[in-house]
Order: C-alpha cells, then sequence, then structure tokens
C-alpha cells in the first residue's frame, strides 16, 4: 500500500487552541483540575431565541440541502446588516454564507492565489492564514505587529514589503490573538497602499461587535476598496454560536461565481436551519449581544490587571475580541515550554505566542472567555508557579 500523503497537505499547519484542549481534557479525564483560557470560544449558552429558531426549523422538516449561497432572504438580511453596520452598498448578490468563517479564508486564497505569489499577513495572527498559504503554495510575507504600537500595523514597514508579487493581504482587526486594533489612519493608508500597487484585502472582522471602547472600522468604507476586498463575518462570536458553523463572505460581485463553485466542490450548501437560526440572530433582540461585551470587558480588565500585579509578566489591555497576550520575555522560559508547564503543573490551558507566528514568541495568549471566578483561581496559580521557576 503506497501511503503516500500529497505535499500540499503536508504543509497544512493547525490551531494550537485545539491540541492543548485535547490534552487539557485528557488530564481532566485523569482528575486533574484544568482552568480553559485556551479556547476562543464565548463561554454564555447561545442565546434562547436563536435556539428556538433553530429548533422550529427542524421541526418545519428545513433539513434538506438549501441554495449553494445561502437563502436568499438571508442573504438579505445580511447584505443589509454588512451595509448598516460599514457604511458601504453591499447587494445579497454578493453574499456568500458559509459553514463557519473558515471557508471563507480559503475559497478567497483558492479563487485568488497562484502557487508563487505573495500574501501579507499579520504576525502574531490566526495561523490559519499562514497554513492555508502555504498549502496553496504562495509566499507568505509575514506583517509584524508590534507590542510598542499596540499590535497595530507599521504602515511604512508595510510599504517596504509590497511588491509587484504581492496579490492579497490579510487584515484582521479586532485581532486574533493580540486584542488589537487598526485604527482608521492606519486602515486609510493601508487602503491607499492597495489600490496603488493593486492588491486584493482579505479583511476578517469576525470580531467586528466585541470591540471595548473604540468604534468599529472596516477598510471597506474608502474609495477604490470594496470592488477589491472580501469581508469574512459570521455568528460564532458574537452570538457565542460557535458549534452552529454559520458565517459568511462579503465578495465583489465578479468573485461570486467561482466561490459559488468552490462552495458546490465542498460544502455544496450551509445547514438551512443553522440559517434559520442566523436570521433570528440578525432580527432578534442585541441584548445578549450586548451584555455579552460587557461581561468580556469586566474580564478583561480583571485578568489584565491580574497578569501586570505577576512578576515578570506585562500585559496591555485588548481592545477587542477576548484575549489577553501577555509579555512573559522576562521570565526564564519560552513560551513555548510555559504552555506546556503552565497546564501540566499549574492547571492552566493557555497557548505559546509563537503558536500564532514568529512574533509571538515571547508571548502567552489567555483566552478570558471564563468566569471571573476561574480566571481569579488561574491567576493565582499562575503566580504560585511563577514565584516557583
Amino acid at each position: 500500500m503506497n501511503q503516500r500523503i500529497a505535499a500540499g497537505v503536508q504543509r497544512l499547519g493547525t490551531e494550537t487552541a485545539f491540541k492543548v484542549l485535547a490534552k487539557a481534557k485528557q488530564l481532566e479525564a485523569k482528575g486533574e483540575s484544568i482552568i480553559h483560557l485556551e479556547i476562543g470560544q464565548p463561554d454564555f449558552p447561545t442565546p434562547a431565541n436563536i435556539c428556538a429558531a433553530g429548533k422550529q426549523a427542524i421541526d418545519d422538516g428545513l433539513t434538506g440541502y438549501g441554495p449553494t449561497c445561502g437563502l436568499p432572504d438571508f442573504r438579505e438580511l445580511i447584505a443589509e446588516h454588512v451595509a448598516e453596520s460599514r457604511g458601504i452598498d453591499v447587494n445579497a448578490s454578493q453574499v456568500v454564507v458559509t459553514p463557519g468563517g473558515k471557508p471563507v479564508m480559503f475559497f478567497t486564497l483558492l479563487a485568488l492565489v497562484e502557487p508563487g505569489d505573495e500574501v501579507i499577513y499579520p504576525d502574531p495572527g490566526f495561523p490559519i492564514y499562514r497554513s492555508l498559504i502555504d498549502y496553496i503554495g504562495a509566499k507568505g510575507v509575514p506583517m509584524p505587529l508590534i507590542e510598542a504600537n499596540d499590535f497595530s500595523f507599521d504602515v511604512d514597514h508595510l510599504k517596504t514589503i509590497v511588491t509587484d508579487n504581492t496579490r492579497l493581504l490579510i487584515l484582521n482587526s479586532p485581532q486574533n490573538p493580540t486584542g488589537g486594533i487598526l485604527s482608521r489612519d492606519d486602515l486609510k493608508a493601508v487602503a491607499d497602499l492597495c489600490v496603488k500597487h493593486d492588491v486584493m484585502i482579505l479583511t476578517d472582522e469576525i470580531y467586528s461587535r466585541l470591540l471595548y471602547e473604540d468604534q468599529f472600522e472596516s477598510i471597506t468604507q474608502f474609495e477604490g476598496i470594496p470592488e477589491r476586498a472580501v469581508i469574512l463575518d459570521g455568528f460564532s462570536k458574537t452570538y457565542s454560536m460557535t458549534g452552529w458553523r454559520l458565517g459568511y463572505g462579503i465578495y465583489p460581485e465578479w468573485l461570486v461565481d467561482s466561490i459559488e463553485r468552490l462552495m458546490v466542490n465542498s460544502n455544496s450548501c450551509t445547514a438551512t436551519f443553522t440559517q434559520k437560526a442566523g436570521m433570528e440572530a440578525l432580527n432578534g433582540p442585541q441584548d445578549p449581544v450586548d451584555e455579552m461585551r460587557e461581561a468580556f470587558q469586566g474580564r478583561r480588565n480583571f485578568i489584565v490587571k491580574g497578569l501586570n500585579q505577576i512578576p515578570g509578566i506585562s500585559c496591555r489591555a485588548s481592545k477587542g475580541a477576548f484575549y489577553a497576550f501577555a509579555n512573559v520575555s522576562e521570565l526564564p522560559l519560552p513560551s513555548k515550554e510555559l504552555e506546556g508547564r503552565l497546564l501540566e503543573e499549574a492547571g492552566v490551558a493557555c497557548l505559546a505566542g509563537d503558536g500564532f507566528g514568529k512574533n509571538g514568541e515571547g508571548f502567552l495568549r489567555f483566552s478570558y472567555a471564563n468566569s471571573i471566578e476561574n480566571i481569579g483561581e488561574a491567576l493565582n496559580r499562575i503566580k504560585g508557579f511563577v514565584l516557583d521557576l
């Protein structure tokens, strides 16, 4: 038997969050006490009205195939939501509903990027960006996100790495893992650069409604960008619907047919009853979203204050999402070893920053999608571990 794995698949990376989660679950099965600060998943239940809509759709028999790009009324609703929240014109025909946000990343790169093309991506950043770039055989060009710059782009540096071979620029604001955002001025400068050099943009806006003090800004607001940008958004983070697998892409009209073909060849369609739940999420009361964001803000303040009180650790307050990206470079261990030992010796599951790119070395990511009580206990355990080093 020829057990050969295709080279492209061997180039695929992974998400360390799921690997650490699996190891944490194994330790729990042995009776160990583990506090989960590793997985990027809201700990709140999906709002009851959304669940009821999904259940009703199943009871109504909406369990068969649906249109490849999504239910027409759902696409219309998403278009209206995106148009209002971004201040741009969006047609329902531009919307492709997908089973989660990752297909939007995958389809965009497959449709736009050839082997050898250059793709600029944030570093540290969501690891699937680089994984998919490598899979396609493109050249990944990291754009450093620097702590001293509040993890925003250095636009002057970006100008030095854009070339005639740059096909796509990936943005993520608010960001995973840093919790940083890109300011309006920075986005404007990036927009001008992309128009000048004819660069496409994938703007990952999955955390667009999880901002604390700032107003959300999308690069699509600037002239010349909507026709060259793909917006990625979804329901997992905003409505605590991670397991429902419901996301969407807003594509330029000229790209939609290609994305539809990729959907047909992979997913066929997104579950109809899940889409009905998504319609209720957008149409229904938004109080749960506001309450969840307020809870995350309180947890952010709590964990950042606690981390800054531990010798050798410093942490900036995240401006969005639900991650604290703590600088641990003064501790005598590399971040990957800290990840493992905190889990095994202190019972705290977190992620090493270098799992998000080279520039994440010296950092740990803590997801504060957990209760204040559990976060407080985790801080005590981390402090005890650090003091014993």
